[in-house]
């Protein structure tokens, strides 16, 4: 793929797909507790075999019933996590997942006071040992740690550029550089969430694909 064409799949995809799931959670995100813990909630619900749409649709049920923060989450008591999770239609996951949520907010307000900032400095600025911390959360193994940090890296620069093997399958599906350093360079650093959700879209839908090749397509003037 020449540069050119290299360029303008990327920017059909951002502008197509280049929405991160943090903002379609409603998720203001900057390096603060409470949308820092958000995001740490919306990780576990969209690490679930689930529509990503129904994982964020719980994450905002769950945040408009006040579970905005570890202490709000524990104290709101199991059965209204469930009716949450159920009113944002995550029915088949809901029981588990509310008991989830209930040990992740207690393990986040014992270890951390309720502040991911503290889990950031116990890792010392390295990707790889706060993805390991990530995992000690109850609900967030590899898939969560890895959705967390692709979306944090926008607010924890020291993670970028955080493009895990799934928005490579992404890349590849694109014919854009596998490579992760090269990979980043097609985008300014703050656009690096949004880069990598566009690709973990394009990673699990075809459609993806398909509507960014017919943009450039049409974008080139034709085919031909």
């Amino acid at each position: 793929m020449s540069r050119t064409d290299t360029e303008a799949t990327v920017r059909a995809l951002l502008d197509g797909r280049g929405r991160t799931y943090a903002e379609e959670a409603g998720i203001r995100l900057k390096d603060t507790p409470q949308p820092l813990y958000e995001l740490l909630v919306l990780a576990l619900l969209l690490s679930a075999r689930i529509r990503a749409d129904t994982a964020v649709a719980a994450a905002r049920a769950l945040f408009a019933a006040g579970m905005r923060d570890a202490r709000h989450m524990r104290d709101a008591g199991w059965q209204q996590r469930v009716d949450a999770l159920g009113e944002g239609g995550y029915r088949r996951y809901d029981e588990r997942t509310a008991t989830q949520l209930g040990r992740a907010a207690e393990l986040v307000l014992d270890a951390y006071g309720g502040d991911l900032r503290r889990m950031r400095e116990k890792s010392g600025g390295d990707p790889e040992r706060l993805r390991a911390l990530l995992q000690e959360v109850p609900g967030i193994g590899p898939a969560g740690a890895d959705i967390f940090l692709r979306e944090a890296q926008g607010v924890w620069p020291e993670l970028a550029p955080y493009l895990d093997d799934r928005t490579l399958d992404g890349a590849e599906r694109l014919g854009l550089p596998t490579d992760r350093e090269e990979l980043a360079g097609l985008v300014g650093r703050m656009e690096l969430p949004a880069l990598a959700a566009a690709l973990v879209r394009a990673a699990l839908d075809r459609h993806v694909v398909d509507d960014v090749r017919e943009t450039v397509t049409e974008t080139q003037g034709g085919s031909g």
